[in-house]
């Protein structure tokens, strides 16, 4: 019960609710179980004693974007690397921390998508955005909640389920690329139960001829069981064939390319073959009016195998290619190939109790929760040729594998109608183990427990401000192969604790959120100069400040935008390779962590027309620990250094939309308007932006 004085606090909560979270939450009646990081109800944002941002449906459908990635560089803090534009490897970066890393958590409706957290590589799934209604960012003490790599938060992607009906989408665009979608959903007349079905299908020949063909599949079901339960499932397929590398294109190619040139793939015998299957039980049981138990088990399937045909300079096995892109020889490539071919499994099973009571004379909100899970992944590579380039023999055979147990306790204290503040602790416990299946020899295992306590609290400045901030302990694991396979491996994972202080607020047409944040590492690891195998490096620090702002113009447009800034992310003491050389001078900034990122948004929306332009700007990155100056990227790669600087770079997007009638609307998009030419990333060459493209797409509702 909110005493009168409340109301005028709630007023506001409504207001920043309704400017966060999704339109489709909002609109709907019926929704099928599962695990928010933030929630759905009116209160939910201005609870959390951290930095929160939310994309919501009615942003996706104004943003039109091809990935989650598109979509997430909008965010305040969030940093993406592109590779491809099909986003099908996926590279970000949080508040600072460099990009490909391993340190944020990646979650479907509550669900661990990323293929490995204790095991493996995290980067090797990308879910579809277009079977997302809505996106959830949360940082600060809260992100302990959902498990470890939590360092730079939480990051939630919200399935929907299709509308009552029938629903066909079919886009066209620049690449010769092609999607079509199929929605189907239905609920019994008592609106007790829901399904829904979506289906869609991509292909494109891909900007610089990086083809691909993807296929995503979900199906959501769910019933009421009496008056207080509610259980829903979700079976999910995804398979992906890309034609993409790690080899980028060379200075001279990029230079023509500036210079108006076609570009091509630098790599067209490589393949990355992708895909993932899940299948999700949610169940949700409301115990009494002040106490809910939801439970969550989960298992899914992913697999990634990588093609690539090696170098004519790595062995001598004859037969080389030479790719030519603009008349520029980028790689001669030779008879070998290597299938670097990895399949993980995972199954595990969340249940969270919260309980409202009234210990202290005050109002409480207590959580309690447990996960069991585990993971392995089955690492093998295949030595192929090209006359039979999907078979051959292993020269790799191994299994990783996880046991995790994790317990979490947290308390919200309502002090009085000001002031909140939350106490967590979360225990994760792990072993791990190693078989290597070519030999006899016995497995081997590290065990390990970490505790992470937070600390968080609300305070209402005035009815229309709201000050938050908490500090935590973060933590990563460290692989598998990090601490086993061999000699006397460091143990030491992964830590930080990690600070905020902010605003929020919304007043009439405007609202705001404004928060700097503290990364204080003593153990930061860098995959890109360890190659995931020293889990000790060293300690680094990240210091800055994100801020965001929406305010309705009038006459039907609005303004939203958002600036991040980072001047202090350094590392704390010289780096050195396995081989013993200098890959990172202390002081030097973190690679792929740019001080200065922006995102404008200018929209315009009256009756069935709305259309928006969106701006992007990207500062200056590094593409190693050396922070090599007086040059960019270009003149270093010819080296063979894949670092230097990466200058920064500005990209325009326009959107529209049209409502014909109820059933009918068509859409459109041109993409990186101006056409900009730029470095999106290093990885034994350069990879390029893409260029202009453009969309065309209509949805009819039968």
């Amino acid at each position: 019960m909110h005493h009168p004085s409340t109301f005028p606090r709630r007023a506001v909560a409504l207001a920043i609710a309704a400017a966060l979270l999704p339109a489709a939450v909002q609109a709907s009646e019926v929704r099928l179980p599962r695990i928010d990081v933030v929630g759905h109800a009116e209160e939910d944002v201005t609870r959390q004693p951290g930095a929160v941002s939310i994309v919501t449906s009615e942003e996706l459908e104004t943003l039109q974007p091809r990935s989650t990635d598109e979509a997430l560089r909008r965010v305040p803090g969030v940093y993406v690397k592109g590779e491809e534009e099909s986003a099908v490897v996926t590279n970000i970066g949080v508040r600072g921390l460099p990009a490909a890393d391993y340190k944020t958590l990646v979650l479907e409706d509550g669900v661990p998508v990323q293929p490995g957290i204790f095991v493996g590589n995290s980067r090797y799934y990308n879910p579809r955005v277009q079977r997302m209604e809505g996106m959830e960012v949360l940082r600060g003490a809260s992100s302990l909640r959902y498990g470890p790599n939590s360092i730079g938060g939480v990051i939630n992607f919200q399935t929907r389920t299709p509308e009552p009906g029938v629903a066909l989408i079919g886009r066209a665009g620049s690449w010769n690329t092609q999607e079509t979608a199929v929605e189907l959903g239905g609920r019994s007349p008592s609106g007790d139960a829901v399904f829904g079905l979506f289906a869609t299908h991509a292909n494109s020949d891909g900007f610089m001829d990086k083809g691909y063909e993807m296929t995503d599949v979900m199906v959501k079901a769910g019933t009421a069981i009496g008056d207080n339960q509610f259980v829903g499932v979700k079976f999910s397929y995804y398979e992906s064939e890309a034609n993409i590398s790690y080899r980028g294109i060379f200075p001279d190619a990029f230079d023509a390319y500036k210079g108006g040139a076609t570009l091509r793939n630098p790599a067209p015998d490589d393949w990355f073959l992708s895909g993932r299957t899940g299948f999700d039980v949610n169940h949700d049981w409301d115990i009494n009016p002040n106490m809910r138990l939801s439970t969550l088990l989960y298992w899914s399937e992913t697999y990634r195998d990588y093609w690539r045909f090696r170098l004519g300079s790595q062995d001598g096995h004859g037969g080389t290619d030479t790719v030519t892109v603009n008349g520029v020889t980028q790689w001669s490539y030779n008879n070998r190939v290597n299938g670097n071919n990895r399949t993980f499994n995972r199954i595990g099973l969340d249940s969270r109790l919260t309980w409202n009571h009234t210990a202290f004379g005050i109002a409480n909100e207590a959580e309690f929760g447990l996960r069991l899970m585990q993971e392995e992944m089955s690492d093998k590579v295949v030595e192929a040729t090209r006359a039979t380039p999907r078979t051959g023999t292993l020269s790799r055979d191994r299994v990783d594998s996880a046991d995790n147990l994790a317990l979490f306790a947290q308390n919200r204290f309502d002090i009085n109608d000001q002031l909140s503040m939350t106490a967590g602790l979360r225990m994760e416990s792990y072993r791990q183990k190693r078989d290597n299946l070519q030999n006899t020899a016995p497995a081997e295992t590290f065990s390990d427990t970490q505790y992470m306590p937070g600390i968080g609290a609300t305070y209402w400045l005035t009815p229309s401000v709201q000050l938050y901030g908490s500090v935590y302990r973060a933590f990563a694991p460290p692989l598998v192969g990090s601490v086993l396979g061999g000699g006397d491996r460091p143990t030491n994972p992964e830590k930080s604790v990690n600070t905020e202080i902010g605003m929020r607020g919304a007043s009439g047409l405007l609202n705001y959120e404004v928060t700097a944040f503290q990364m204080d590492f003593s153990n930061h690891v860098d995959p890109g100069i360890s190659n995931i195998r020293n889990p000790d490096e060293g300690s680094a620090l990240i210091r800055g400040l994100e801020a965001g702002l929406g305010y309705a113009l009038g006459n039907d447009f609005r303004l939203d935008g958002n600036v991040t800034w980072i001047p202090t992310a350094k590392y704390g003491e010289n780096r050195f390779n396995t081989g013993g050389n200098l890959v990172a001078r202390k002081g030097n900034r973190l690679p792929y962590s740019p001080e200065w990122m922006a995102n404008l948004a200018l929209t315009y929306k009256s009756g069935p027309l709305q259309a928006a332009l969106l701006a992007n700007y990207t500062g200056m990155v590094y593409g190693n620990g050396m922070n090599m100056e007086g040059a960019d990227a270009r003149g270093f790669i010819q080296t063979g250094v894949w670092g230097g600087r990466i200058p920064a770079y500005h990209t325009f997007d326009l959107t529209g939309r049209y409502a014909v009638n109820d059933q009918f609307s068509l859409f459109g998009a041109i993409k990186n308007l101006t056409d900009e030419r730029y470095i999106s990333g290093l990885r034994q060459g350069i990879y390029v932006g893409p260029e202009r493209s453009f969309e065309l797409g209509l949805r009819y509702q039968f």
